[in-house]
């Protein structure tokens, strides 16, 4: 009888989101415009608010905060009624111009990111990304990041799909235009509770990021002025977080990416699968202790 030869498993592509992960340390860019339409409109949200639905389509993350019961009681204070679809699309016609206007100044590429897709390609991974970004946003931050060398093989926002985050339809887009044949062969990476969910959603490995990210909340400067104890909680902080919303493996960096993905293709070869792995201790390292259900 002749022998069968297996398949290989391993990893081919991975699928990075774009602010907050590949670019714009602290995804400042949407927050700051966040916070200045709802000013605009007499009504305070704080930061940690706005990073709740951060990763999502915009409209949609407008209509999130909407829901928040802060906002919808200083809504009904200043125009009697809480918001409805009408301010949402206002919110949202406000919100558009003056992201245009900045996006630009927030396309540098993440320390380290460069490095870490620079060591992918040459091991022959395909590179793809997802965004929160319409399609017309997201092609200004790609033409100003690509002067910094950065350009994905993929990128797919939910105009193409239908559907954003934490659908995992833009992830299955990036699967078919990178000639990827099975889901458990791409890595998700992302900064938001939104890309972890859209990972989980699409059947990858879900990874999230925490210095960068607008989960972690702090620019560069502010990361680099904490005392190393108020630096560490927080990161602890986010990791619990991302844990929570189901992630495979927080990393401290996007630097540590190349060392977990052997650790992943490791498990690959083992026959396991992203839907039947979980770690044990969320305080560790995701290579130091495992378990498989």
């Amino acid at each position: 009888m002749k022998k069968v030869k297996r398949l290989s498993q391993k990893i081919e592509a991975v699928v990075f989101d774009w602010a907050g992960t590949t670019v714009d340390y602290g995804c400042l860019a949407p927050m700051n415009v966040f916070v200045e339409i709802f000013k605009e409109k007499g009504i305070v949200v704080t930061s940690e608010e706005v990073r709740g639905p951060m990763g999502m389509d915009k409209w949609d993350h407008i209509y999130e905060l909407c829901q928040l019961d802060s906002v919808k009681v200083q809504w009904q204070e200043k125009y009697s009624k809480y918001p409805e679809k009408e301010d949402i699309d206002e919110l949202y016609t406000r919100f558009e111009p003056i992201l245009f206007s900045t996006l630009r100044s927030f396309a540098k590429p993440i320390e380290g990111a460069m490095d870490v897709v620079n060591i992918l390609r040459k091991q022959g991974i395909k590179i793809g990304s997802t965004s929160g970004y319409t399609k017309e946003m997201l092609d200004i931050v790609a033409e100003e990041a690509e002067k910094f060398g950065y350009k994905p093989d993929a990128r797919i926002t939910s105009e193409k799909v239908g559907k954003g985050r934490p659908f995992p339809y833009m992830c299955y887009a990036n699967a078919i235009q990178l000639d990827i044949d099975g889901m458990h062969k791409m890595i998700k990476v992302g900064d938001t509770l939104s890309d972890i969910k859209e990972g989980i959603n699409a059947g990858m490995w879900s990874v999230g990021v925490i210095l960068g990210s607008s989960l972690h909340g702090f620019s560069e400067t502010e990361v680099k002025r904490l005392n190393q104890a108020d630096l560490l909680a927080s990161m602890e902080a986010a990791r619990t977080k991302f844990y929570q919303a189901g992630a495979h493996f927080v990393i401290d960096s996007i630097k540590e990416l190349p060392e977990l993905m052997e650790e992943i293709n490791k498990l690959l070869q083992q026959g396991i699968f992203p839907h039947r792995y979980t770690t044990v201790r969320k305080d560790m390292k995701p290579w130091e202790a495992s378990t498989i259900q």
